[in-house]
């Protein structure tokens, strides 16, 4: 069957959006964009110009404020009134985007606008908002994967968008049947912030055609941009919501706006409900009826990460001092619509008798409550409702409380706020990928080996038996024997959850005891409350947790060269919440043993492992094995929880009640026998196409090759899910293949990856019609990468160097040097010296608020000009030339030996040696300076 052409697609995407309202204009270059863009402003603004149009020295003015700044800069703009001096000196307020009417703005459509900058480009299809480029839909014909869009809208990112089109808020990319949108960024576009779009029940919609539709509807896009992305200060980043974080505040704005009711949102853990809530939160500050917008969050949620994440959005929101003399300074400023603080600071300050509080008796204000399955259900609670008379009460929880799991009063989450706005569970996270699933194991320690499955169970409370130091001992050596693979080497970190205080002492005196005998050597930290908290069930002697956790500091004080103790608390605490995200060798925690500590809220892409000892069930179960299943890379395939307890029934339940589904496997990775079947039968594969590695050499048609790719690509993809298995041994016997054997045909994948990628980088940029097979498939590169330390490693390890502490500083260089010491890969190696020479002196002349990537970045820039201009000068060679030639190699992969012969001084034979020198040069240039291992 003939496939439909792109420049068919095209016009079948244009006709529909002409159907929709949108003006199709024929724009073929920036200077028809620009001309287009002139007139639209003119038209729009008309009563602000007086009827005057602006003169061409006004235009080029306003071009020069506003044209070619950055993504985000031009976001900005975009959402702000442009005042133009006119050349009478009087202020015009102009208006790029009607920001309230959304559907009053004006709607065009162009395709195959061409560019030419740094490379020539040419769009597929833009859509124009009042004349400025502002969506930008790159199209690929049915059956080539979505990567390959992606992969050009990347180029576009870096080399063309430029002038007008660095007005770009969002790019849409689709194969007709796969369709995915992201928003523009001045940084590196990554695929995991491309979204599917939805509807409000979390089907998916992603046919073109449907998501055109739904999605692109000109008064949905122009409220798309105008309130449903974000513009992060701190980060110069702007952001888009998912479906269902557009769904769930909506909701939650109507009902605020239109009712006195209250309501929750269901939104799994770590599906970025901090975003939601910060969304919703500035919305309704905007409401002119509504006094206050305050957050509350709980005391032991704050790791600091909601604060930070909220002043990122809005300086000065946030209440982080111990004190409420601020929390009642920002009640009393009529400016400051919204507030984020503590429950137990409000009630606090409900309690202080200050007369600030008088006026809220009355006044009009809406609480969104963080967490609200555990927040809502004490006196604190109570109290702020009685004082705030006039409030509505929005929640915000990844795990409600119904009757399964009420809370001790009897009540359910729907008791205290009314009706649920809008779910989203962790069964469609996964299915999203915006979460990981969970790989579980169950183990039963050598005591309980002649237990039956009854005794087993009924021991469960009985401390004699679940205290044993045997026991205790055993399970610290088996998370000692099998640390590797369950952290992938080491590149992740881990917990240890326990029922109370002693027992995380037990286990961390048997960690240092086992250390101490040569066992092992991970850094073992442990963290636990030494203040009252109505939350905490446990009885605690406070004194002696104060003391423990003193000695507990001392240990911690000499493994990091800190200096902590319990005078000093929050800083312990934070950290060991950063050295549980920041994974530097050497410098992270490996293993942190806890009570309740971190097993809410908090939030790491580095920690992949949770090992339990103690009773967990419904919403305390799902919290805390969330805190695993962030997504990373390909190498962490799932949240990995390795029970001691037997937790299977309350395991299963709570993910059939949280799912709202009686289907387990929706959110359980399968089990090792299923996994070690399937990675056999996919080796069996590999083996039928190319019966011994050098076979792969063998294979001339694509089509054969294309089967080994997919092959052996499976086939690595479940390797990396079965690695954190105890039971999984890399033999002939265990896995159909030796690891060996293995490493032979992934030498030959990555070699057909490597022609792959420079066919495409050899292609004529005209060139689009023919395609290789090969060019249509991800190779899931990534999953190659599993123990290496490469170039992106290391770069990801500097991005992380703490600027504020001088100490920490050297230490994180230090480290970066030893593992630069003992590396092996090739592009490394190169890149060495010049990395060595940024860490020791450009690191520590930097200011703590420098963006460590953006001056490595201008520092390579800086290097790889010095070496072409002295390369340039040592042959006598053009540098403009040079540098031509060089940029035209990294585009396109030729280089005109004839260009250079041409530039070149000498004899023939002179010449001839020259030319091959500089073509060595380019290539070696463009392979040391792209940071791309």
């Amino acid at each position: 069957m003939a496939h439909q052409s792109e420049y068919a697609l095209e016009n079948d995407v244009i006709q529909q959006l002409e159907n929709l309202g949108y003006e199709r204009v024929k724009i073929r270059n920036t200077a028809q964009l620009t001309d287009n863009f002139r007139n639209i402003i003119n038209e729009r603004n008309a009563d602000k110009l007086k009827g005057k149009p602006l003169s061409d020295s006004e235009f080029k003015r306003m071009m020069i404020d506003i044209s070619d700044k950055s993504v985000f800069d031009s976001a900005m703009i975009l959402r702000d009134k442009y005042v133009l001096t006119r050349d009478d000196d009087t202020k015009a307020y102009i208006e790029l985007l009607d920001q309230d009417k959304w559907c009053k703005n004006t709607f065009q459509v162009t395709n195959q606008v061409t560019v030419e900058d740094k490379y020539k480009g040419r769009y597929d299809v833009t859509i124009l908002i009042n004349g400025l480029p502002l969506i930008q839909i790159e199209l690929k014909r049915s059956g080539v994967a979505i990567s390959e869009a992606f992969n050009q809208v990347q180029r576009y990112q870096r080399h063309n968008f430029t002038g007008l089109f660095k007005f770009i808020q969002m790019l849409i990319i689709s194969n007709k049947m796969e369709t995915r949108y992201l928003a523009n960024s001045d940084k590196q576009l990554m695929k995991g912030y491309m979204f599917y779009w939805t509807d409000e029940q979390n089907n998916r919609i992603n046919n073109l055609h449907d998501f055109i539709q739904d999605f692109l509807e000109p008064c949905h896009i122009a409220k798309m941009i105008s309130r449903y992305m974000i513009t992060n200060e701190t980060d110069k980043l702007l952001m888009a919501l998912r479906p269902y974080q557009v769904y769930a505040v909506e909701n939650l704005l109507n009902q605020a706006t239109e009712t006195n009711n209250n309501g929750y949102v269901w939104h799994t853990t770590g599906s970025g409900k901090t975003l939601t809530s910060f969304k919703a939160s500035q919305l309704l500050a905007k409401q002119q009826d509504v006094q206050k917008v305050i957050f509350l969050v709980d005391r032991k949620d704050l790791d600091s990460q909601t604060f930070a994440e909220f002043n990122k959005f809005q300086a000065g929101s946030v209440d982080d001092t111990e004190n409420t003399r601020t929390l009642l300074k920002q009640l009393g400023d009529d400016s400051q619509s919204l507030i984020v603080t503590t429950i137990q600071k409000m009630a606090k300050a409900i309690k202080s008798g200050n007369p600030v509080m008088d006026r809220y008796q009355e006044d009009k204000v809406i609480f969104i409550i963080d967490e609200c399955h555990r927040t809502q259900f004490g006196n604190m609670h109570k109290l702020i409702r009685e004082h705030f008379q006039n409030a509505q009460y929005f929640g915000f929880t990844g795990t409600p409380r119904f009757s399964e799991n009420k809370s001790q009063d009897g009540r359910a989450t729907a008791d205290i706020f009314g009706r649920c706005l809008h779910t989203y569970l962790i069964k469609d996270a996964i299915r999203d990928g915006n979460v990981l699933g969970f790989s579980v194991d169950y183990m039963r320690t050598a005591s309980m080996h002649d237990m039956t499955e009854e005794e087993y169970v009924q021991a469960i409370d009985e401390a004699e038996f679940w205290d044993n130091q045997d026991r205790l001992k055993e399970i610290a050596q088996h998370i000692i024997k099998h640390y590797d693979k369950k952290t992938s080497n080491g590149k992740y970190t881990s917990i240890l959850t326990v029922r109370s205080i002693p027992i995380a002492m037990e286990y961390y005196r048997i960690f240092q005891q086992l250390k101490d005998e040569g066992q092992h050597n991970l850094k073992i930290a442990t963290v636990f409350t030494t203040q009252p908290n109505q939350d905490t069930k446990e009885k605690v002697d406070f004194k002696y947790a104060r003391e423990e956790l003193d000695s507990v500091m001392k240990d911690y004080n000499a493994m990091y060269d800190t200096n902590f103790d319990t005078n000093n608390y929050p800083g312990y605490f934070t950290d060991i919440s950063n050295r549980m995200k920041k994974v530097v060798p050497g410098e992270k925690v490996d293993l942190l043993i806890v009570v309740d500590l971190f097993l809410t809220g908090f939030d790491s892409k580095k920690l992949n492992t949770l090992y339990v000892d103690r009773n967990l069930q419904y919403h305390g179960l799902i919290q805390a094995f969330s805190r695993t299943n962030r997504i990373e890379t390909e190498t962490k395939p799932y949240g990995n929880i390795v029970c001691y307890r037997p937790l299977k029934a309350k395991t299963d339940r709570a993910i059939e009640l949280f799912s709202q589904t009686d289907n387990t496997d929706t959110v359980l990775a399968p089990a090792y026998s299923t996994l070690i079947q399937e990675f056999r039968d996919a080796i069996a594969k590999v083996f039928g196409i190319a019966p011994v590695p050098e076979s792969v050499d063998a294979l001339e048609r694509e089509s054969d090759q294309e089967a080994f790719v997919l092959a052996f690509r499976d086939a690595s993809v479940l390797l990396v899910k079965l690695k954190p298995f105890d039971e999984f041994e890399f033999t002939v016997e265990e896995a159909g293949i030796s690891e060996q054997m293995f490493e032979d045909y992934q030498g030959k994948y990555k070699h057909l990856y490597e022609e792959v990628q420079l066919r495409k980088k050899n292609k004529e940029k005209e060139d689009i019609e023919k395609v290789s097979i090969l060019d249509d498939i991800d190779f899931k590169i990534e999953i190659m990468r599993n123990d290496l330390i490469n170039v992106e490693y290391i770069l990801d390890l500097i991005s992380q160097i703490n600027l504020e502490d001088k100490t920490a500083q050297r230490k994180d260089r230090n480290e970066i040097h030893k593992l630069l010491n003992k590396a092996d890969d090739e592009k490394l190696r190169l890149k060495s010296d010049l990395i060595r020479e940024f860490l020791d002196e450009v690191v520590p002349s930097l200011q703590k608020d420098a963006d460590i990537n953006e001056v490595y970045y201008r520092f390579e820039e800086e290097k790889k000009d010095e070496e072409i201009e002295e390369f340039a000068s040592a042959k006598e060679f053009d540098i403009e030339e040079l540098k031509r030639l060089l940029s035209e190699y990294e585009y396109s992969g030729q280089i005109n030996k004839e260009a250079i012969d041409k530039r070149t001084k000498g004899g023939l034979l002179v010449r001839g040696k020259k030319v091959n020198q500089i073509a060595d040069f380019i290539k070696h240039t463009v392979y040391k300076f792209t940071n791309v291992s």
